[in-house]
């Protein structure tokens, strides 16, 4: 049978090589996945049930209910300072992986070229391959803490390039961009007539002094700016599906034309649940992100305790991203080596392209027994060795 070059050429994913490999074992500690360990707190389960009941099963228009965009703008300009109307500027998605391979559909034509800053979440880069694009890396460095330099951004820039993503609070490096480095980006982006596309689902999950920023709250950037979010992070909804995009009108409106084609609409009974979600006291997120906080404690100081590991706080998000490179190894044989003699998944940096090698990622996600479990099967390997 013949494949497509789309099909060939998109990367395998090395988060789910790591789970795939997890299945031989048993009594594994799964620090690799990037999912809360918390419920979907009960009022958001029973306003999916309750609509299951009345019957909301049908199709939606494709840009989503307008009480949830409705709701998302509200939230979206009280706590961003985004502007527009839920009619116009918002359009729901099947989750932010949805989001943000409309929104290089909207932007780009085949053989165009979108900067991404590495090490960063694979499927970006198999999101660009699979629209027919050629990514751009732009590496970021321990050294800087992994924030993007603006000169190497610069330099990426070709006749070609029509977008830039970023992320921040970054996957997997946990870096958090201040208001002036985004105002730079933003000015690097006005000059160069390119978008950008911002993904923001672990806005909430910021640490220390640090402050979470949309970009297209900047003045001059709501033309150049689609905001990507989801309800999978801050609300613990993962396996939901929900996402959603802030744009421009004139690419919004589109956007619903091409969901037609993609996947309709999402399912009816989660859009009126992530309503009820954006209803949701901001004291059950404070009590998440506290208890994020302290296991973010646990894992860089144990991290940090164990030979030949070196770990930076991150500044945002539930990941850390320790340096190995002291062990000897690439970060793929030590990721197999920590499953095989530990039964602790992690995830190699290579994963998140090449400016990862030399480390892994661990995910804080999970319960403080199950990261001081893993610390120590890992010391106790080491020292052994």
């Amino acid at each position: 049978m013949l494949l497509s070059k789309r099909a060939s050429a998109n990367p395998e994913s090395g988060i789910r090589e790591m789970f795939d490999r997890a299945r031989h074992y048993s009594n594994v500690i799964n620090l690799g996945i990037g999912e809360p360990d918390y419920p979907t707190p009960d009022i958001i389960i029973e306003s999916a049930i309750n609509a299951l009941q009345k019957g909301l099963t049908k199709y939606t228009p494709n840009a989503g209910i307008l009480e949830l965009r409705e709701a998302v703008m509200y939230k979206l300009f009280t706590e961003n300072r985004l502007k527009g109307t839920g009619e116009d500027n918002i359009i729901v998605t099947t989750g932010a992986s949805e989001a943000i391979i409309l929104s290089l559909f909207a932007l780009t034509d085949p053989g165009d070229e979108v900067i991404v800053p590495v090490p960063c979440w694979p499927n970006y880069i198999g999101q660009i391959t699979l629209a027919g694009l050629k990514p751009v890396p732009v590496e970021t460095f321990k050294k800087d803490r992994f924030h993007i330099r603006c000169d190497s951004l610069k330099e990426a820039i070709s006749p070609k390039t029509k977008a830039i993503i970023i992320n921040s609070p970054s996957n997997p490096t946990g870096a958090v961009l201040s208001i002036d480095e985004l105002e730079q980006i933003g000015r690097i982006a006005k000059e160069n007539k390119l978008m950008i596309i911002s993904d923001e689902p672990y806005e909430k999950l910021v640490y220390d002094e640090k402050t979470h920023f949309s970009i297209g709250a900047i003045d001059g950037m709501n033309g150049n700016v689609l905001t990507v979010n989801s309800f999978s992070k801050t609300y613990s909804m993962t396996g939901w599906r929900v996402g959603y995009i802030h744009g421009p009108k004139s690419i919004i409106s589109k956007m619903a034309k091409l969901q037609e084609n993609l996947s309709s609409c999402v399912n009816a009974p989660s859009q009126y649940a992530c309503v009820k979600a954006l209803a949701v006291s901001s004291g059950e997120i404070d009590k998440m992100r506290a208890s994020y906080l302290q296991r973010r404690k646990m894992i860089v100081e144990g991290l940090n305790s164990l030979p030949g590991v070196s770990c930076l706080w991150p500044e945002g998000a539930f990941y850390v991203f320790p340096d190995v490179s002291a062990l000897g190894r690439n970060s793929r044989e030590i990721a197999f080596e920590w499953l095989d003699k530990c039964q602790v998944v992690t995830v190699p940096g290579s994963a998140f392209g090449s400016a990862g090698e030399g480390f892994l990622r661990l995910s804080f996600a999970s319960g403080e027994k199950s990261i001081n479990d893993a610390i120590e099967r890992i010391r106790s390997f080491l020292e052994q060795g």
